[in-house]
């Protein structure tokens, strides 16, 4: 079983930094995507940032520039740090788990929010 543990969650005002950190434990796969997926009230969830354990990383286009995604260790860490906040950015972010190896399914920490608010 692989368990996600998220922390740096908080309230920050608009156009602050935050960082948002997540420790995979369990049995990892190596070769594995991790990242961030956020929902606000109301919505539906979303990605924010996924990076490979290889190195290679998406983005969703509103966070581009803003967001950085990075993996401390490949294998199982994952940060966000996310700079010039808007108050759109206000949402539940959960971490995100997905072993790249056949029928396997991706997991879930369970949550932190970030409120961006003045």
């Amino acid at each position: 079983q692989v368990q996600l543990v998220e922390s740096g969650g908080g309230l920050v005002q608009p156009g602050g930094s935050l960082r948002l950190s997540c420790a995979a434990s369990g049995n990892i796969f190596s070769t594995n995507v991790m990242g961030w997926y956020r929902q606000a009230p109301g919505k539906e969830r979303e990605l924010v940032a996924v990076r490979t354990s290889g190195g290679s990383a998406n983005y969703a286009d509103s966070v581009k520039g803003r967001f950085t995604i990075s993996r401390d260790n490949a294998w199982n860490t994952v940060s966000l740090q996310m700079n010039s906040l808007k108050p759109d950015d206000t949402a539940v972010y959960y971490c995100y788990y997905y072993p790249q190896v056949a029928g396997y399914r991706e997991v879930w920490g369970q949550g932190t929010l970030v409120t961006v608010s003045s």
